[in-house]
């Protein structure tokens, strides 16, 4: 048997060190102990070495992840610019960054950053006040002392007496939900714990909806959660008291539930799902005492939510015989799907909709960018709202009786900021726009498109210095999603500014498995079809070599989640053509991913293991883990990962770095970076953030051969 401790040899050059005297630095990788356990699928037995790996409540787990931590914290304290980096993001970082203001109640609430503030802020101001009077409502930051607790949600009754606000400990997807008088500051006896993928519904400032899973076996953080329930907790009671309404049938398990009521307090909407893609949809009447809920769709064929109401016309958006996505509206009397009747038909375009005083918005996916049509309560177009450029603009949301709206306008070059338009005349006027240290005008994006291996044509947007050479010799980030109807649209990251300051080019990718093009764009990259999103990528790779932007000793790829299995498979098929490889927080065990938390939720994307041996073998041929070969160099790769996800469980990033050591040839590292008090990556700190940033571009660049950055 292969020894477990791996020898990694490093060129003294990638050192920094030019005399020929020293010797080549010697990298011991810790002990991975192998055991011997095998699983039979379909009469063909896997071995799992690194089985061990999955509990995390394992002391030898956890001596294990000290143990890679130091190996890789050592090897980054080696880069000389890497504090160069961290001091630069820092003071890029350091702006003011302004969210969108809204009213409830008495109160104008927005949310503001200083700028280096681990969380941000809620503030307030009374409505016949102005912005230079608002104070703090709400501070994270004064959470916890290291900022581990993070406030994930807020609802506000509808006459904003009442605030019920969800946090994260760690960054677990795992919420309590904490209840305030928004008058007195007090806050309110009725903690809510244990809820995990809940929404918030007030039914007036009695009470509130929410969905909770039955308490797993084992660990929070990875054992599998299949039976949602949803929940109506009223004020000045006991949680043990909560009443279920939905969920409770053990034949009829569902992975996840929510809930919408109405502005008027007239409906209650339950979406119902057991994967991610699709739902059953239920009403019932909340004016009525002990009303029955009603089926709208009764099967898991479609995806449809709530919209709003007329009185007892329901608005929907839905990929019903549209795939990409329509407005129907229906009478509540006859709500089923066969009395649906278009409001705002389906177009060749993907839509997003929304409403606000009033009227109906639509926002159209064209080629990855925004834009926005208007509709009065008839469906009538009123206009096509004028956008500040080509780019992402989100939030043309608001309540039935506000006659503005805020929503936000970014491209890759264009920091975030804030519009405020008016819904009557259709006037725009800038609110915020955030002062950054960072010149767009030296800047330029550009979209183009790319034929994958079967010919399909692919955009991606790619980002860079104005007046950049193509010599071949960029470094080169390329980042890909590819799943879950996910749409990469373009937007400002602060990070990256460090990128492309550095001579960096920065390419997206708009795979196929993504929500680019509706729903087809979206089945074309799942199942027994998901090796096209790899080809799309590996094509992409492909096209920025041959236009010269970049070479495969100067090309990175980068993603995360989903988007780690993408950097996880191309890696493994492609070693010869990326110089480095960032998966980060990946589902890389394609086996077993579905045993873990919510992962069974995935199987529309993915398939599972257990279907068929045609869909085994499929998922066995592109598993990141399963295809580590031996005497293959792969790029150098920095897994990140935190050890508080419990959305995609950090044993998939810890079997996955174990393999990739033992197989490793040649001088490339094969390291794994593990954030303490860190889960998916929602509510992570701002200090985290730059941290974690700041490394994985000096890994990047150092891989590169760059010995000194501009």
């Amino acid at each position: 048997m292969k020894s477990h401790i791996i020898l990694g040899v490093f060129i003294s050059i990638l050192l920094g060190c030019t005399s020929e005297e020293t010797k080549p630095e010697i990298m011991l990788y810790p002990e991975t102990r192998m055991d011997e356990t095998v699983d039979t699928y379909f009469d063909r037995e896997v071995r799992d070495p690194y089985r061990w790996l999955e509990d995390d409540l394992s002391k030898e787990t956890e001596a294990w992840v000290e143990a890679q931590n130091e190996l890789t914290f050592s090897y980054l304290d080696k880069i000389p610019y890497r504090d160069q980096l961290k001091k630069r993001l820092t003071e890029i970082w350091d702006y003011e960054k302004v969210g969108a203001p809204f009213t409830r109640g008495n109160y104008t609430y927005f949310y503001k950053n200083d700028g280096l503030q681990n969380q941000s802020v809620l503030y307030r101001y009374k409505n016949d006040e102005t912005k230079a009077n608002a104070s703090v409502f709400l501070d994270p930051n004064a959470f916890s002392e290291d900022s581990s607790i993070s406030l994930s949600a807020i609802s506000f009754s509808k006459d904003g007496e009442k605030l019920g606000y969800a946090i994260s400990e760690g960054g677990s997807d795992w919420r309590k939900v904490i209840v305030m008088d928004t008058e007195t500051l007090e806050q309110d006896k009725d903690t809510v714990s244990n809820l995990k993928f809940s929404n918030i519904s007030w039914y007036k400032s009695e009470g509130f909806y929410y969905s909770k899973y039955d308490e797993p076996e084992g660990s929070k953080l990875s054992a599998k959660t299949d039976q949602h329930k949803l929940y109506y907790h009223k004020l000045g009671t006991s949680q043990k008291e909560d009443k279920v309404i939905y969920g409770e049938r053990p034949e009829e398990k569902h992975r996840y539930l929510s809930s919408d009521v109405t502005e008027d307090y007239r409906f209650l909407v339950i979406s119902a799902r057991n994967i991610s893609s699709t739902n059953k949809l239920l009403i019932k009447d909340l004016t009525q005492e002990n009303s029955d809920l009603v089926s709208l769709v009764d099967n898991y064929e479609s995806r449809t939510s709530l919209l709003s109401n007329q009185d007892n016309k329901l608005f929907f958006v839905t990929n019903m015989d549209a795939l990409n996505k329509r407005v129907v509206q229906v009478d509540a009397a006859n709500p089923s799907s066969e009395n649906w009747e278009d409001f705002i038909p389906e177009t060749e375009h993907v839509l997003s909709a929304s409403t606000a005083g009033g009227h109906f918005f639509a926002n159209y996916m064209v080629d990855a960018v925004s834009q926005v049509k208007q509709y009065d309560e008839e469906g009538n177009l009123v206009r096509e709202v004028d956008l500040p450029g080509i780019g992402s603009a989100r939030g043309f949301s608001a309540r039935e009786e506000d006659n503005v709206l805020y929503y936000y306008f970014t491209n890759y070059i264009t920091p975030t900021s804030n519009y405020k338009y008016d819904i009557e005349s259709g006037t725009t006027e800038l609110y915020n726009q955030p002062e950054i240290d960072f010149d767009s005008a030296e800047y330029e994006s550009k979209q183009v498109f790319y034929a994958s291996k079967d010919d399909t044509k692919i955009p991606m947007i790619i980002t860079h210095k104005k007046g950049v050479e193509l010599n071949g010799n960029n470094p080169t980030m390329l980042y890909g999603y590819g799943g879950f109807n996910v749409s990469l649209t373009p937007g400002f990251s602060t990070a990256n500014v460090t990128w492309l300051e550095n001579g960096g080019v920065y390419a997206v990718a708009n795979l196929r498995g993504g929500g680019e093009y509706g729903e087809a764009w979206h089945d074309a990259g799942t199942k027994l079809q998901k090796q096209n999103v790899f080809d799309d990528f590996i094509a992409a790779a492909e096209y920025l070599i041959e236009q010269n932007y970049t070479s495969s000793e100067k090309l990175a790829i980068r993603g995360g989640s989903n988007g780690g299995l993408l950097v996880g498979a191309c890696m493994t098929q492609r070693p010869d053509l990326f110089q480095v490889a960032l998966p980060a927080v990946g589902v890389l065990d394609m086996l077993r991913y579905h045993t873990f938390t919510s992962g069974a939720g995935w199987a529309y994307d993915y398939g599972t293991s257990e279907d068929s041996p045609e869909m085994f073998e499929y998922l066995l041929n592109y598993s990141p883990l399963h295809n580590i070969k031996e005497d293959v160099e792969y790029p150098a790769t920095l897994v990140t990962t935190g050890d508080h996800d419990d959305r995609v469980v950090p044993a998939h990033s810890f079997k996955f770095a174990a393999e990739l050591q033992s197989k490793q040839t040649g001088v490339n590292p094969a390291l794994i970076r593990i954030e303490t008090d860190a889960g998916h990556g929602a509510g992570k700190p701002t200090s985290k953030i730059i941290e974690e940033y700041a490394d994985m571009f000096a890994f990047t660049f150092y891989n590169m051969g760059i010995e000194k950055l501009e």
